[in-house]
């Protein structure tokens, strides 16, 4: 049926004039849409999101993005690459603010060596048209800062977030997180018995690996396996070059579950295949837990970072201990080469602290 759909109870499903009726259950997984913040003006202008820079009529001379997100830096750099002058605006300390400060550290210079101005720490406060035909900027978009700073361009691009598309299913009096997602059990993926959420929309994560995981878990609760998810080793892969792939907990995060960590980082320009592919200015990151020896998060900065990362997130799935996962053999002269060194020096370091502390 192609057509808006909506949940009008939590066994029915309105397209156009057809009432659909759900004999054992309901899936929502109409997923998410861009995040518009309120900033005075942006309704004045003409400004793209992630779904018409994806597919531009044309390409801009000059390029404002509002948010140095994963979307931010991704359509930047392809931008950048094609010939757009880009502004990259973001008003936390670093881009990738929900990742490591190491991964947004690594990739900014990147992303300069591409042409692309990257302003942090500056919030956008208003948003205007150019307001002359007469003006020395030709420039569509006037972007006014904080700080004073003004940022023209000939596009504006929003990428300052997501949110849940619950105008189908809110009338249905399905419960919602304090962020406005559908409300799920994680494990079970249920919002109400027999009404089932997937991918985006429950805000477990904004990814499609995530989704057609979900996908499958609730297809076969469906079929009546005893299926349940797991979300403690969710692949996080920004598309950049480098790349940036991470799973599990960031260092801030297991320490703010109280958990008493150990850290070794490395840069993978400093193996061999980053001095065959002449790339300097990367990072990589691991966490483990010291008293269970388990590795629990991962961030790299890297080519094919999204490859290398599979080996940690079945690491962290299956609670793999760090002194089998130091003892793996990894072909030289691959990528996933900087891991070896890195999970023995992490080992080490938790025997010897272990050792120390006792």
């Amino acid at each position: 049926f192609r057509g808006e759909g909506k949940l009008t109870d939590l066994r029915t499903v309105a397209v156009g004039n057809e009432q659909l009726i759900a004999r054992r259950a309901v899936v929502i997984a109409n997923g998410s849409t861009a995040a518009i913040p309120p900033i005075p003006g942006l309704d004045t202008v003409e400004f793209w999101t992630n779904r018409q820079a994806a597919i531009p009529r044309e390409l801009p001379a000059s390029l404002a993005i509002l948010g140095g997100g994963f979307i931010g830096v991704e359509l930047g750099q392809a931008f950048a690459r094609l010939g757009s002058k880009v502004t990259v605006i973001e008003a936390g300390p670093t881009v990738l603010g929900l990742e490591e400060p190491e991964a947004g550290a690594a990739l900014r210079p990147h992303l300069e060596a591409d042409g692309i101005t990257i302003m942090t720490g500056d919030t956008c406060i208003a948003v205007e048209k150019q307001p002359t035909e007469s003006s020395r900027q030709r420039s569509a978009v006037v972007l006014h800062l904080k700080s004073g700073a003004v940022v023209t361009a000939d596009r504006l691009l929003v990428a300052t977030g997501r949110r849940p598309n619950v105008e189908a299913w809110r009338a249905a009096g399905l419960a919602q997180t304090e962020r406005g997602w559908l409300k799920v059990d994680p494990a079970t993926l249920e919002a109400h018995p027999g009404v089932f959420g997937a991918g985006d929309v429950t805000g477990l994560g904004g990814f499609t690996h995530l989704a057609h995981y979900h996908g499958q878990v609730i297809a076969r609760r469906l079929r009546g396996m005893d299926a349940t998810a797991d979300h403690t080793a969710v692949p996080r892969v920004t598309y950049t070059d480098p790349e940036v792939a991470s799973v599990g907990l960031s260092e801030a995060a297991a320490r703010a579950k109280g958990i008493d960590i150990v850290v070794a980082r490395a840069d993978p320009a400093d193996a061999a295949r980053g001095s065959i592919h002449d790339f300097h200015g990367g990072a990589m990151k691991l966490v483990a837990d010291r008293e269970r020896s388990v590795l629990i998060g991962a961030t790299l900065v890297t080519p094919r970072a999204g490859e290398i990362v599979g080996e940690l997130v079945l690491a962290i799935k299956l609670q793999t201990p760090l002194k089998a996962l130091a003892d793996v053999i990894h072909p030289f002269p691959a990528f996933n080469r900087v891991l070896g060194a890195t999970l023995e020096e992490l080992a080490a370091k938790q025997a010897v602290d272990r050792v120390a502390r006792s």
